[in-house]
């Protein structure tokens, strides 16, 4: 069964538009027949995604570190959660259990996933489809850095290519089924990667 890890927020404060984005990519996961794999959370972004995916009769793996079981409210209707010790044991277990990654909008936690998950497919450490779902434009300051960073030299435009940006949870579903159906290699050449710093 294919599964998508979905990094987003777990912060109560958030605009309850973005939780019910959360819901709708969640719901369509579960429509798709794929597996939801998250940070297992049951509040804000988090908890929305895997309600949606179970109401669509998804299954759903939650992976959270043992100290934030009470702080995240740890999402015990997941089909499985798995408690870890850490959160770098968090993020290996993600990605060992996902096929494809989405990035919604979040903090300083999605960010760091973001860019991990990003980095390591931009060294060929994984072929794994990396998309950003933007519906609000949220991210567009940061799209509109990356992309000045880019064309100054600091990325490579093989880095770059690796992380593939929409606002549309539809475009992200084709976007992902294209990828695993006929999987592309972006990586950066060993020259490139010599040449930059990514």
């Amino acid at each position: 069964m294919t599964a998508v890890c979905v990094f987003c927020a777990a912060n109560e404060q958030i605009d309850a538009a973005y939780i019910q984005h959360a819901f709708e990519l969640g719901f369509a996961i579960g429509t798709h027949g794929w597996q939801l794999v998250s940070g297992g959370g049951s509040v804000s972004s988090m908890g929305a995604i895997a309600k949606g995916a179970r109401q669509a009769g998804g299954e759903t793996i939650g992976v959270i570190p043992e100290v934030l079981i009470e702080r995240e409210v740890a999402d015990h209707d997941s089909t499985k959660l798995i408690a870890v010790k850490d959160m770098r044991t968090r993020k290996a277990q993600m990605e060992r259990l996902a096929d494809a990654f989405i990035v919604l909008p979040g903090g300083i936690g999605t960010l760091e996933e973001f860019f991990e998950i990003w980095v390591a497919r931009s060294l060929g450490m994984h072929n794994k489809p990396v998309v950003v779902l933007d519906p609000t434009g949220m991210y567009e300051p940061l799209k509109k850095w990356l992309t000045e960073i880019t064309a100054a030299g600091f990325i490579t435009q093989a880095a770059a290519n690796c992380a593939i940006w929409t606002t549309s949870v539809d475009e992200a579903m084709k976007i992902i089924e294209a990828e695993l159906e006929n999987p592309v290699q972006v990586a950066a050449t060993d020259a490139e990667i010599a040449e930059a710093d990514l």
